[in-house]
């Protein structure tokens, strides 16, 4: 019964040494059927059981990098405001999925567009019966950092919030906390 070439079949008997084949015999050379089931069904095994734990971690890595984003944006809009002594204004769009910056200088407009995957859920500090989707707020030169914050939130519904410290002035991520029942 002719198979594939991958491995060696030799119709010798079982007991005969491994020598070359005789003169006249047939050597059939491949892998049966069962032996190809069994490899694919150990192999797809592996990846039903690591696929969660992979597409988990990588949700994790998208949610780091995309706070880790929002903390250097917001950071340089006020680092920006501080030296240039330019007033910044930072949009906050839920409905884009997007932050955007721009100042009094004609050409000076940045725009972060937050990956896939990653969502904007609230823009802090929340406004009472505001449910506006854009918020935007000014970084003055000199002055106190406005107590902007954005809350996002990925697939498996983890949730960070990044929010200027109102002493310190700089952006810092957090765990949102917890809502009372």
């Amino acid at each position: 019964m002719p198979t594939s070439s991958a491995g060696k079949t030799t119709s010798a008997p079982a007991c005969a040494p491994p020598l070359a084949p005789a003169r006249g015999s047939v050597s059939l050379r491949g892998v049966t059927l069962i032996e190809m089931l069994v490899v694919v069904a150990l192999i797809s095994l592996m990846v039903g059981i690591s696929y969660p734990a992979i597409t988990s971690g990588i949700d994790s890595l998208r949610l780091k990098g995309a706070t880790n984003g929002l903390v250097s944006f917001i950071n340089a809009g006020l680092s920006r405001a501080e030296r240039r002594q330019q007033v910044v204004e930072v949009t906050i769009s839920k409905q884009d999925n997007s932050l955007e910056m721009q100042s009094v200088v004609p050409g000076f407009f940045r725009k972060m567009q937050l990956p896939e995957g990653i969502t904007i859920t609230h823009i802090l500090p929340e406004l009472p019966g505001d449910p506006v989707p854009t918020r935007t707020f000014l970084l003055y030169p000199g002055g106190t950092a406005p107590p902007l914050g954005v809350q996002v939130m990925n697939r498996r519904n983890v949730e960070r919030v990044v929010r200027v410290d109102p002493i310190t002035g700089v952006p810092q991520v957090e765990a949102p906390p917890e809502a009372a029942p």
